[in-house]
């Protein structure tokens, strides 16, 4: 294997796996770009990006900034970005001896854009896996060096498989790298005829309509947990009696009798058709729990409404 010089350009700790993966391999990383440290928690703190908090651990040579472009980079053979949140010039992605990569969590051309791994979940994939590209001026268009594949489990939420496709991409980058550096690797194309956006998500996407397949909620559910989390909150007779965010639930087929987004005598919510078992929901303040505990000390009750909290 040969060692390269590295610079890494990342935010999110979906990097992290990968640039723990290049120095453990032996790789020599020569700077590490991160965003600014942003103001977090109830005390609105200044706090570093997951990489940057590592990078200050390792005592890595580290630069916070709003704009990589307005940086000189140092000599490098390549640049490895993650997650990194901001728009790099074509003049910077060409700096480095043997340009620029990028870890993007999906099998491209599908689901290029800001949440590819919810909108995996959200269109009802069975697979999903991580593509190494080159930089491109298109977003996520790049000519693809490597992919892996993963299946996509049952009741997986986004945040498990978002921790599954970070660990699997430390393997795949050091792969595509060792390719790129000896000349094996082989550049493919996309196939823009096949490609689909994967749009960032906000509070809106949670909004649930029972009115839906069973199916379509059980996918929006895990989809979208943790971030942005279908909140809701329960209703008996008016009065709001609970709330919480669902977590993962199973789809039952069949008729349900009973108004869409009540609970039925079986505690399953209703929907349109068919009906949801709750399998781990999260009460506000609390952590995960599965119904039948949430159910020894709360009300989840025949006849209750559930409605979303925006």
């Amino acid at each position: 294997m040969v060692n390269l010089k590295i610079i890494f350009a990342g935010a999110g700790a979906f990097g992290l796996p990968s640039l723990q993966a290049l120095i453990g391999a032996g790789h020599e990383i020569v700077q590490v770009i991160t965003q600014p440290d942003r103001p977090a928690g109830r005390g609105r703190k200044l706090t570093p990006t997951s990489v940057g908090e590592f990078a200050i651990e390792k005592n890595l040579p580290l630069v916070r900034t709003e704009n990589i472009n307005a940086l000189e980079l140092p000599a490098a053979d390549v640049m490895v970005v993650i997650a990194f949140g901001q728009k790099i010039a074509q003049s910077q992605v060409n700096r480095p001896r043997l340009g620029s990569v990028n870890l993007h969590a999906s099998i491209l051309p599908k689901y290029r854009g800001a949440a590819p791994i919810n909108w995996a979940i959200l269109s009802g994939e069975t697979e999903t896996g991580n593509s190494v590209i080159r930089l491109a001026e298109k977003m996520d268009a790049g000519a693809v060096l490597g992919q892996s594949r993963l299946e996509i489990a049952e009741l997986e939420t986004a945040g498990e498989l978002h921790d599954r496709l970070a660990v699997d991409g430390g393997p795949l980058m050091l792969r595509v790298l060792d390719d790129l550096a000896n000349g094996r690797v082989k550049e493919e194309i996309q196939d823009e005829s096949r490609a689909t956006i994967a749009p960032k998500l906000s509070r809106q996407s949670t909004a649930l309509d029972f009115n839906k397949p069973a199916e379509h909620i059980v996918r929006q559910i895990r989809g979208l947990y943790p971030w942005p989390g279908c909140r809701m909150r329960l209703v008996m007779e008016g009065k709001e009696i609970a709330r919480f965010t669902l977590v993962r639930g199973l789809a039952m087929a069949g008729s349900f009798v009973g108004a869409a987004g009540n609970i039925d005598s079986s505690g399953n919510i209703i929907c349109n058709p068919g009906g949801v078992t709750v399998v781990e929901l999260q009460p506000e303040g609390k952590g995960p729990m599965n119904l039948s505990a949430y159910q020894n000390g709360n009300a989840w009750l025949t006849g209750a409404r559930l409605e979303s909290v925006i």
